[in-house]
């Protein structure tokens, strides 16, 4: 999870490939509210902006549980005529700031080791993304 900069706030948990990333969400967002809390950051009304793959009822609701805002585009799901009944907060103009969480994880990639993944044990695996992750936020302070 990143912000508005693209630096990398909270990673979120490591799992074996074959898991999809709309699973490890719930784990993601309390690692989040755990470093939130942890500097004393508060989330409350904050936009959380997800790709059309996290829309889900569950995932909208743990980050209204949470007190932030749901951004996620809705997932047509193959449905030929719209979906009945109330609209889902979206807002297009916040979603657009998506790109800037896309070249984080872009920069991520540059990172060989973790974009192939030699480890098998899932510590080091994680302990080489939370590496990568602070070469991309000390970036600004190294090259400026």
């Amino acid at each position: 999870m990143t912000d508005n900069n693209g630096y990398v706030l909270s990673p979120l948990p490591v799992a074996p490939v074959n898991k999809a990333d709309m699973v490890l969400f719930p784990d993601g967002l309390k690692a989040l509210k755990k470093v939130a809390k942890e500097v004393s950051l508060d989330l409350r009304g904050t936009y959380v902006n997800l790709d059309a793959g996290f829309d889900s009822t569950y995932n909208r609701k743990c980050i209204f549980n949470a007190g932030m805002i749901p951004n996620i585009k809705e997932n047509p799901r193959n449905r030929k005529s719209t979906k009945r009944g109330r609209k889902r907060l979206f807002d297009e103009a916040i979603h657009a700031l998506r790109a800037r969480v896309d070249r984080t994880f872009a920069w991520e990639d540059k990172f060989k080791r973790l974009l192939l993944r030699f480890e098998h044990i899932q510590q080091r695996h994680y302990g080489m993304k939370l590496l990568a992750y602070t070469l991309i936020n000390v970036r600004e302070f190294c090259w400026a």
